[in-house]
């Protein structure tokens, strides 16, 4: 059955109505003063109170006998309090203020002699602070300054970070030091609760979302996870060589890693490298529990993120839409960056008119506004009213022979005959990409010929294969592939598409011991002659099954779909889109045993393209276009862009 496209638009928030009619009530002058648009920076950051509690989380994950406490370092403006006013918070739960550090500079958490935080990693404290939030960070179970065990997704990290959030709104207990008993009261808030975070912090928050905690009202993940599974595998092809006990090990604190041997089995476990499905995995999925979010969601991703890829995005985005969920998304050209180092003044004015608006209630028209910003080309962005943009529709596009073989035509009629590849687990997409036009033993391409308009893709899109493996084991890619010379982000350099100055720009007051000034970034570009728009991997043993694999019977033909990620791309006009499907994807682990032979059934294999305009589109941007290469030498495009070393869900 193909899968329903979901568009967002707004609806007006409670707060938003209550200003309307307010203003329809009070004068203009006695309006505009109840119904602020922006806050300002009136408080003191220097006076700040700084103050470190320690949150009852109810679980005793480490099994030591005692219930896990988790470290909240709190910074939060002084005066509100002393006019008898509550704040809001921003928080930001992270396994990573003592291990690694957050953000392009890797900032860690730093203390004073009486345990109180000085240094506040990233910027939201220096900014947010004197506007009148508190800032929050936590401590996930197991890291830094808490008790418990890190279980990479599961109950202990979200629910170490859902209890902060009962805390803030008074239904949790917490306490003023690691092991005593003076309690500590969240008397200084609102309860109202942003959470906010990039990877594995990201990941948190959608986490926290999808249990439905009231209390919080948004949350912002960046580059975020919305189901573990899919970061390890993908329809049962490993992502990576290594399972969450790795990362949760990497993680914990040093003495975290002494007394968490128990969780440690429990991921090894729980988490096969078969790829097949269980329940670690499940409770792990937060897509499946989308119904409960009640927050409003503010998503941002690198359509280019091959650490946490675009399936993230798609499957949570949709599953979103069909709760009524509030959502806001900005998709840019990078891979796995924080939108500080790729849109950084346009992004704090954008993330401050959020949270105002969220947590404050100020109808500052941020919901009115398009609710898509996306990077068409470096630093260039286009805004969108709608998510996939409206119009879009699924279309069926379907590969036939060409002139010569492993070159074919990709059209909307139905082909016939065989394409046949073999695998072979050295060469990657771009590999394949680099030679769309020649025949390669290693893939099967189909092309359109040079668009006559350009032609936009808004979504996610599958393509469905029909293979006879030589082998009991075999693995798949497809990749759609815009072909043609471009500028874009060199999300395949280390640092994923910017480059890193010396000059700083400050936001924020600083302290002594926590400076608002960061080295100031700019794009890192690439000259290419393709673009992988979006790519998908499955082992076929996974036909019946994508949470199953099964031996496969050399000779006998399967059926199976890739989920593609999602994208949104226009192909220039001129350009070619191209639809490979090969092997094994070199950045793929465990490729099979005995490297086999794929015949492809051309009349049962086909590509859902979400096209802006459907199948007319398609038509009209590929009518008389000739199915020919183009001559010219083809350009080195970016390098492969995966490795094996890269920390799971974290940043550089």
């Amino acid at each position: 059955m193909p899968k329903r496209m979901h568009v967002t638009t707004w609806r007006p928030l409670a707060a938003a109505a209550t200003a309307a009619l307010l203003a329809g009530l009070l004068t203009p002058a006695a309006a505009t003063a109840a119904t602020p648009r922006k806050s300002e920076p009136v408080h003191s950051y220097d006076k700040a109170v700084r103050e470190a509690v320690w949150v009852d989380t109810g679980l005793d994950g480490d099994g030591d006998g005692k219930r896990d406490r988790v470290a909240v370092d709190i910074v939060r403006p002084s005066e509100p309090g002393r006019q008898g006013r509550k704040v809001p918070v921003i928080m930001d739960a992270s396994p990573y203020y003592s291990c690694c550090g957050r953000g392009n500079e890797s900032q860690r958490k730093t203390y004073d002699a009486n345990g109180n935080v000085v240094q506040m990693p990233l910027f939201y404290d220096n900014y947010f602070v004197p506007r009148g939030y508190a800032v929050v960070g936590v401590d996930l179970a197991g890291t830094n300054r808490s008790d418990g065990c890190v279980d990479v997704g599961g109950r202990s990290d979200v629910r170490s970070a859902k209890a902060v959030v009962d805390w803030l709104n008074g239904r949790a207990k917490a306490y003023t030091t690691r092991t005593g008993t003076t309690p500590a009261k969240a008397t200084w808030t609102n309860g109202k609760t942003g959470m906010i975070g990039k990877s594995y912090d990201g990941t948190v928050a959608n986490g926290v979302a999808a249990t439905g905690v009231e209390g919080l009202r948004t949350i912002v993940p960046i580059s975020a996870i919305s189901s573990w599974y899919d970061y390890y595998f993908q329809q049962g092809a490993p992502l990576y060589d290594s399972g969450p006990d790795w990362l949760s090990n990497y993680v914990n604190s040093p003495d975290a890693r002494a007394r968490c041997a128990a969780v440690q089995r429990g991921l090894v476990e729980g988490a096969p490298r078969t790829g097949d499905w269980t329940p670690l995995w499940s409770e792990r999925d937060y897509v499946k529990a989308a119904k409960r979010v009640k927050a409003s969601v503010f998503l941002i991703h690198g359509m280019q993120d091959l650490n946490v890829r675009m399936k993230h995005v798609g499957q949570w985005w949709d599953a979103l839409a069909k709760s009524g969920v509030e959502r806001k998304i900005w998709l840019s050209q990078t891979g796995h960056v924080d939108p500080f180092d790729f849109r950084r003044a346009e992004w704090v004015d954008t993330l401050h008119r959020w949270f105002d608006h969220e947590l404050l209630g100020y109808d500052n028209g941020i919901d009115r506004e398009p609710v898509a910003d996306i990077e068409r080309h470096p630093d260039q962005w286009v805004t969108s009213p709608a998510w996939p943009a409206r119009g879009t529709t699924p279309t069926t596009l379907r590969p036939a022979e060409g002139t010569q073989d492993g070159v074919g035509s990709l059209g909307l009629r139905r082909g016939t005959g065989t394409e046949t590849f073999t695998d072979n687990p050295q060469l990657s997409e771009t590999d394949w990409a680099a030679k769309a036009d020649t025949p390669t033993p290693e893939k099967a391409g189909f092309v359109t010929g040079p668009l006559t308009r350009d032609l936009r893709l808004s979504g996610s899109s599958e393509v469905t294969v029909t293979a006879t493996p030589s082998t009991p084991t075999a693995h798949l890619s497809a990749v759609l592939v815009d072909l043609g010379r471009d500028t874009i982000r060199d999300y395949a350099d280390a640092a994923e598409g910017i480059t890193t100055l010396t000059d700083r720009s400050c936001w924020g007051p600083s302290t002594a011991g926590d400076s608002s000034c960061y080295k100031e970034t700019r794009a890192k570009t690439a000259d290419v002659d393709y673009t992988i728009v979006s790519r998908g991997w499955a082992d076929l043993g996974t036909y019946a099954a994508a949470g199953k694999g099964v031996p496969l019977t050399p000779g006998k033909p399967y059926t199976l779909t890739l989920d593609l990620a999602a994208t949104d791309h226009v192909v220039p006009k001129g350009h070619r889109l191209a639809l490979i499907v090969a092997g094994t994807d070199k950045g793929l682990i465990d490729p099979p045993a005995d490297k086999p032979t794929l015949t492809v059934d051309l009349s049962r294999t086909s590509a859902r393209v979400p096209f802006v305009g459907g199948a007319d589109a398609f038509a009209r941007a590929t009518a008389g276009a000739a199915h020919a290469a183009p001559q010219g030498t083809v350009l080195d495009g970016v390098r492969d862009p995966r490795t094996t070393q890269r920390v799971p869900g974290g940043d550089r």
